[in-house]
């Protein structure tokens, strides 16, 4: 298993490469350039060369690629024009929020979604089978956009059972670490609820196939023959087997997550990466756009590395030379 892991690590690396080259050339062909915004009007051809040399725009995209990656083995992943900070600090500042919303997406769709797929699938053609297929369809099909804006309208303006925007209430006076905590939560609750639905549908999707196919083979109806417990057969017997589907969705989620946050961080006002990269796409912020992109890149990558190890915990006939 180390000599696997050690081989996927390197194997990593210029899949990596390659996924930030495709990038660069894509935002290089893009219309405009990171000055664009900063150019005044009346600026002389002399002043915008003078600005590009400045920024290090005046070399060839693929001379500066090269630049950027000499740069980024070293932790530096540029300067953000906007911010006036380097790369790096800009997504340490934003974050925090994204990864805490995903995960706590991440964590209700499991515990939610993986439980009740495996009940459709015992309950097949059930009633309570048909609604929770119905429901997981409307979940999977709703846009997040309309059905945060829904949530918007319903529970923040309407009844004002929760915020409106933001992530903390700037009228706490309480320097209770419970209370702010209470409060970032409360706060957190319709977002996560706007990405939760989405994942959570799907999680009981993979749940339910991966249960039905399982559940029909020879051995399951060998374990009810000799007596056991419908419980022991079911999550003893067949979801260990049909648990492979879902780590391999599960690898993958949480880069999508991160990603999947762009729309509700913005509709939701959250100060987090999703919201800064609209930002940095509309003022062609392309360092800050590189180093978000560069970081969901890598954990997609650890996401199949991951998924690749719980494959062997999960079952035992798996092994890697």
């Amino acid at each position: 298993m180390r000599n696997y892991i050690i081989r996927r690590i390197i194997q990593m690396i210029p899949v990596l490469l390659g996924i930030l080259f495709i990038l660069f050339f894509i935002l290089e062909q893009a219309p405009g350039t990171p000055v664009s915004n900063m150019m005044h009007p009346k600026m002389t051809p002399e002043q915008k060369a003078e600005l590009a040399l400045k920024l290090g725009l005046d070399t060839p995209w693929y001379e500066r690629f090269v630049n950027w990656i000499g740069e980024a083995l070293k932790g530096n992943l540029g300067y953000s024009i906007n911010h006036k900070k380097p790369v790096v600090d800009v997504m340490g500042d934003y974050v925090g929020p994204t990864l805490l919303l995903a995960l706590i997406s991440l964590f209700v769709s499991v515990i939610i979604g993986i439980p009740t797929g495996i009940v459709c699938a015992t309950k097949q053609y059930s009633i309570v089978d048909n609604i929770l297929t119905v429901v997981s369809l409307i979940g999977i099909s709703i846009p997040s956009f309309f059905f945060g804006l829904l949530l918007l309208k319903n529970f923040a303006v309407d009844i004002q059972l929760f915020p409106l925007f933001g992530l903390k209430n700037p009228l706490l006076m309480s320097t209770n670490p419970i209370d702010k905590i209470l409060d970032i939560a409360w706060h957190l609750v319709l977002p996560s609820i706007v990405i939760g639905l989405g994942s959570t549908a799907t999680f009981m999707r993979y749940t339910r196939s991966s249960m039905l196919e399982v559940i029909k083979q020879d051995y399951i109806r060998t374990a009810r023959a000799k007596g056991l417990k419908e419980k022991t057969v079911i999550y003893r017997h067949a979801f260990r087997n049909a648990i492979i589907p879902i780590i391999t969705l599960f690898g993958f989620w949480i880069p999508s997550l991160l990603s999947g946050a762009v729309v509700t961080e913005t509709i939701f006002a959250l100060p987090g990466l999703g919201k800064i990269s609209v930002e940095a796409s509309m003022t062609r912020n392309y360092p800050l756009i590189l180093g978000i992109n560069a970081m969901l890149s890598i954990l997609t990558l650890i996401g199949a590395l991951v998924a690749d190890i719980l494959y062997a915990i999960a079952d035992p006939r798996i092994r890697y030379d």
